[in-house]
């Protein structure tokens, strides 16, 4: 972890046994031997009576519970503890933006066995229930994010006071980790906010926003942001809230101001309804069947929040707090755990730029086509203040892009993300038009036209001769190699690809592309765009479907082979959720368009063979041939409805099944085998493009594979898949389907040397 800091100068030391002093602030007198000369993480100081505990870990954008943390706030509490002169505290960050973000993942990742992450759990239940039976009043400011165990350590406080900003969020995400709040939430929360309420922070992880906060019971008191002065408005709002706890902590003391707060009449109709045990069974019934219907049974840690909150309801908190100790460990060696930490280490490394820099920040970007995809790019290049011009051929496609941006921002202010004027000043940093006028501005354009490779040099070749000679530009294309693309620019290290996917404002990745000619500015200045537009970003090299589509075509290719055996769509989009796909095979065909299938389909089988062999295309062409384009056309496998909340199976689709329909093979056909055929062939391109070096890591291929394709978050990814589930049995798997169909299920070769050497991991 962090490295420790020494505390203070030269001075300060000459001086160690002398009380500090300035008007209105009070420092505790300390000698050469006080732990305060080495503390690094937590301190405090006194004003009049009350002890304002500041935590600020040094070189960390943000404050952690590590080891450190927890050993230093506990000394500092016990010392106010023993101070007579104190009459209560306030416990406050120096960092703007964050209070505290959770507890350290690494600290619990390290651990080696269930026993000690138990004993991590119930250090922090000690620590905080310390807090929660303090005689003194403790005050927690919050400004910034309070996740996890940070949130477990305000609401063991007495009070909470909260700055109204947007930064401010509140929420306990275990669950996103595999894991439960595990230093005493599972206890507090239902008590505060009600067993409802509790349930759902606790079962969505979700974040909750000050006033919303407030409305609830988890804060007390909320205080209005400062704007700009001397100082900046982060730091004045910090000194503020400081200033404003300080007042409600000596009020607390003082008995000036009550603990209790009044409940409004849905939640003492609500509290007494729980007070009912019949009542209680019910809530958990119900919550346990919504659970089971969104997990699909994949994922341990809701139903353990939900038995563990129930234990302590039920037998007792001391009873609760145990089981919340014994749960926590034993989820943390859990694959699911391990997969989803994963995931969010990965996240970590996808969002920061390798290339560091650019040169030139992108000021001025403009996109090319005004559709679906061209549209969302605009939108979410606005929404983070990039001046953003729109171009399309047509009034009518310019206006249906425009009108698409205004309603994404215009759902946000029905959802009070953003106020009216927000949208309106956001807007403003767009311009519709049906030529290049204004271009030689540009830094970035990104062309988002049809998927045809004349079309896209046309547009290259125009763009080159309006935009300066700094100007990136990127290709938004799913399949067509970057460098063919590139072929006919003056400047081809300044070409890129920047792979979005569907909604753009919806789906968290971006793929980006590079050549052998494109320039390590031209790529720092990408993967910029990207992470201002909000994205977790993969770069990888140029080549046919690229890393995502490449993974997903053979998958595809199954899918196609799966239905002419005769499992019909329905079964199959249930079998592929039931093993953790968000969204059913032959559904995620009608989402990606079967036109856009069947031509990814049809260019990677010529350029690959016999490897994206599997179900016949001529399926998918008939579809098309039928008008059959999925959900933008109204009809695919399913019929789609404006309104309609559920779908029915495509009846005109039945002849041309029936005509394509092929004897399944009854060794390789059961449920299981169906699940293992897709996911297999998925697996194993992944790993193809690792050893081919398209992908640079395993951690971006994961990433890669979960936020744009949807591969079962509980498995982690394809790299991590292999890891948990054993390379031998991935290649078992596969030989046996090669045995049944042929070379499409041929394992690569770095997948076999995983087999052999059985030490041989993804991530060590």
């Amino acid at each position: 972890m962090v490295a420790p800091r020494a505390i203070g100068s030269l001075r300060r030391f000459s001086n160690a046994s002398r009380t500090l002093r300035r008007p209105g602030y009070i420092c505790r007198s300390f000698t050469r031997s006080s732990a305060l000369l080495t503390r690094t993480h937590v301190n405090y100081g006194v004003k009049g009576d009350v002890a304002v505990v500041r935590v600020n870990s040094p070189n960390s954008k943000v404050n952690v519970l590590n080891k450190e943390v927890q050993s230093e706030f506990s000394e500092v509490m016990n010392e106010i503890w023993a101070n007579d002169q104190v009459r209560s505290a306030v416990l406050i960050s120096s960092k703007p933006g964050c209070f505290i973000a959770g507890a350290d993942i690494n600290m619990i990742a390290s651990c080696k066995t269930s026993e000690e992450v138990r004993e991590l759990s119930q250090k922090g239940q000690k620590m905080f229930e310390k807090l929660e039976k303090s005689t003194k009043p403790i005050v927690a400011a919050i400004s910034g994010s309070c996740l996890g165990g940070g949130l477990e350590l305000a609401i063991s406080c007495q009070y909470r006071i909260a700055t109204k900003d947007k930064k401010t969020a509140l929420g306990v995400p275990e669950v996103l980790l595999g894991l439960l709040p595990g230093a005493g939430g599972t206890q507090r929360l239902p008590t505060l906010v009600g067993i409802p309420a509790a349930f759902d922070m606790m079962l969505t992880g979700r974040n909750i926003r000050a006033d919303r906060a407030k409305r609830m019971g988890l804060v007390d008191q909320l205080v209005e942001p400062l704007g700009p002065g001397i100082k900046p408005p982060e730091e004045r709002t910090v000194e503020y809230l400081e200033e404003v706890a300080v007042t409600f902590a000596k009020g607390l003391a003082d008995k000036k101001i009550s603990l209790k707060r009044n409940k409004g009449l849905m939640e003492k109709l609500t509290s007494y309804a729980m007070s009912i045990p019949f009542v209680r069974e019910q809530v958990y019934k119900k919550v346990e069947e919504q659970v089971q219907k969104q997990t699909k049974g994949l994922y341990p840690a809701p139903l353990e929040i939900i038995n563990v909150v129930k234990t302590g309801l039920e037998q007792g908190k001391e009873a609760g707090y145990f089981a919340e100790s014994q749960k926590f460990g034993e989820l943390a060696m859990t694959k699911e755990s391990k997969a989803l930490i994963g995931l969010y280490h990965g996240q970590v490394v996808c969002k920061k730029n390798k290339f560091g820099a650019p040169q030139k920040e992108v000021k001025h970007l403009s996109v090319l086509g005004a559709g679906l995809m061209g549209a969302g790019i605009a939108q979410v290049s606005v929404d983070k203040g990039i001046k953003t011009t729109l171009k399309d051929t047509t009034l009518g496609g310019l206006s249906r892009g425009q009108q698409q941006v205004f309603k994404g921002l215009n759902d946000k202010v029905k959802k009070k993300v953003l106020t009216s004027f927000e949208r309106d000043f956001i807007l403003s940093n767009l311009t519709g038009q049906l030529d290049y006028q204004g271009f030689e501005k540009s830094d970035m354009v990104i062309e988002a036209v049809f998927e045809d490779l004349s079309i896209k040099h046309k547009v290259l070749k125009e763009v080159e001769a309006v935009i300066p000679e700094h100007c990136i530009f990127a290709s938004n294309t799913s399949a067509l190699p970057i460098s063919e693309i590139a072929a006919v620019s003056k400047r081809p290290e300044k070409v890129i690809g920047m792979h979005y996917f569907s909604p753009v404002d919806k789906m968290q990745l971006l793929e980006i592309i590079t050549t052998e000619k494109t320039s390590k500015d031209t790529s720092a200045s990408a993967v910029a765009v990207g992470l201002r537009q909000g994205k977790v970003i993969i770069v990888v090299k140029d080549g046919p479907g690229f890393y995502t589509t490449r993974c997903l075509a053979p998958m595809l290719c199954e899918v196609l082979q799966v239905l002419q055996e005769g499992v019909n769509p329905k079964k199959l989009d249930s079998l592929t959720t039931s093993f953790g796909f968000p969204v059913g095979a032959a559904t995620l065909v009608d989402e990606v368009g079967v036109d856009v299938a069947k031509h990814v389909a049809e260019d990677l089988s010529k350029t690959f063979g016999e490897r994206f062999g599997g179900g016949n295309v001529e399926l998918l062409k008939q579809m098309v041939s039928k008008g059959f384009l999925g959900r933008k056309s109204g009809k695919g496998f399913y019929v789609y409805q404006e309104g309609a909340k559920s779908k029915n199976l495509n009846s005109d689709m039945d002849s041309v099944l029936a005509s394509l329909q092929v004897p399944p093979k009854s060794d390789v056909s059961s449920d299981e085998d169906i699940q293992y055929r897709l996911i297999t062939r998925f697996v194993n391109e992944a790993v193809l493009c690792l050893q081919e070096g398209i992908l640079a890591t395993p951690t971006e291929g994961d990433i890669g594979a979960v936020f744009g394709l949807g591969f079962p978050p509980c498995f982690g990814g394809p790299f991590r898949f292999v890891d948990l589930f054993g390379a031998q049995k991935v290649v078992d798997r596969l030989r046996k389907y090669e045995a049944a169909y042929g070379k499409q299920f041929t394992p690569c070769q770095l997948l076999v040397d995983h087999a052999n050497s059985p030490n041989k991991k993804f991530y060590q």
